[in-house]
């Protein structure tokens, strides 16, 4: 079902409320669990379901950068240890967390295999789970209690993000991607929604502009990929790590 004017049968105003209800609950996640804003774009929910154009004001904000050629020190492995037990346990301090995010983005480690690292060699690509998000500044931060998984396709050029919420539902976007040095750029495409006992449902919110995703768009600048974790930081200036995971299967 794409879009939501003229005659609504039951069956879709059921789903409407549900979907408002499934975009309420994941909103006030996001807003009590400071999940960076780019992963699930909240103006994008909303602009689907009331009918309204997509627009965001988030100011672009890059650094430039040297050309980065520098090899992980023993302060980073430290660093990266830290963030692959915390993706394990879930134990590691807020604090050392932190501190390793600051020790990896001031690294400025050579992206040059950041890419294939990140998204595969052959579509579908690879997913990840958001394990940890924290505010501008590095300030503080907390592991993210929800499962919200991304899928990057190198290949494919494409770019799945998914937050799963049991019962209740769950929302994927997909979209196209682009990648230069170390920024991955996207713009979504689609909506998918699953609420409640529904089948899913789809809603177009592809524009108008059919270029290649730029920083004009949400963007990651990623410090860190290996074939476990991966390290970024959003265009609204929050930085979070994922761990490397299975697609979800189920849903």
């Amino acid at each position: 079902m794409n879009g939501y004017s003229g005659y609504r049968s039951p069956s879709a105003a059921a789903h409407l409320q549900w979907a408002h209800q499934l975009h309420a609950h994941a909103y006030s996640l996001l807003l009590v669990h400071s999940l960076p804003w780019e992963l699930i774009p909240t103006p994008v929910i909303r602009a689907a379901l009331d009918g309204t154009d997509q627009q965001t004001s988030t100011p672009v904000l890059i650094e430039e950068e040297d050309e980065e050629s520098k090899q992980p020190s023993e302060e980073v492995r430290r660093s990266v240890e830290v963030l692959k037990t915390a993706a394990k346990t879930r134990k590691v301090a807020a604090e050392e967390i932190l501190s390793a995010f600051k020790i990896l983005e001031k690294a400025k480690l050579n992206p040059s295999g950041f890419l294939d690292t990140l998204g595969g060699t052959e579509s579908p690509g690879r997913t990840w789970m958001l394990i940890f998000t924290a505010e501008k500044q590095l300030n503080s931060g907390k592991y993210f209690p929800i499962t919200a998984i991304q899928r990057f396709d190198a290949v494919g050029k494409r770019i799945e993000n998914g937050v799963y919420l049991g019962p209740l539902g769950w929302l994927t976007f997909e979209g196209r991607l682009s990648w230069k040095k170390r920024i991955l750029a996207f713009m979504f495409e689609r909506l998918r929604i699953k609420v409640g006992p529904f089948n899913p449902f789809d809603i177009n919110i592809k524009g108008e502009d059919e270029s290649e995703p730029s920083t004009k768009n949400p963007f990651f600048i990623w410090f860190y990929i290996d074939e476990e974790i991966a390290v970024a930081r959003g265009r609204s200036g929050g930085t979070a790590f994922w761990c490397r995971c299975r697609r979800v299967e189920g849903y």
